[in-house]
């Protein structure tokens, strides 16, 4: 049997170091978007305003995570696949880690299926966190919700919290 370790590690360090180029440019791209859009504060954005940035927001995202996986599926259909659409949709699968198991790389390649998947949940994980405080920070600037939330480091939002200490917050 021929040793493939060393093509399969060299081809996901590259891969590995190229999605994450891309996720951070991309999410850079957004952030610094996003500031643009919010500069002047968010207050007055209304929920239809607000509702359109979020979607835009999740827009972008998922563009970015379909470029993301479109990096992988270039390689796969160079190396692996006979078509665009075989090497796209074990890409997605891969990258989403839902793999169905219906389409396989070739055994000289199968570490990068794997690796895909890690790098799909961490890339997600990241785009939650960029979501995340773009939707507080719109909730924070709606007088109905940020009485109700309260800020994380506020210890007057733990009032009628049992299990929040206010000595963790002085």
């Amino acid at each position: 049997m021929k040793m493939t370790l060393i093509p399969q590690a060299s081809a996901a360090a590259l891969l590995l170091v190229l999605t994450l180029c891309l996720q951070c440019a991309g999410v850079a791209a957004l952030v610094e978007w996003l500031q643009g859009v919010t500069a002047k504060g968010a207050q007055g954005f209304g929920p239809v305003w607000s509702a359109v940035l979020v979607v835009k927001s999740t827009i972008a995202i998922i563009i970015l995570h379909g470029l993301v996986i479109l990096l992988w599926a270039s390689f796969y259909r160079l190396q692996c696949f006979p078509s665009w659409e075989l090497a796209f949709y074990f890409s997605s699968s891969s990258y989403a880690t839902v793999g169905y198991g219906d389409v396989t790389l070739p055994s000289r390649w199968r570490l990068l299926g794997p690796l895909e998947s890690m790098a799909g949940v961490l890339m997600c994980g990241v785009s939650v966190c960029l979501l995340f405080p773009t939707i507080t920070r719109l909730m924070d600037s709606d007088p109905r919700h940020s009485r109700k939330l309260g800020h994380a480091n506020d210890p007057v939002s733990l009032k009628g919290d049992p299990y929040a200490s206010e000595q963790n917050y002085a």
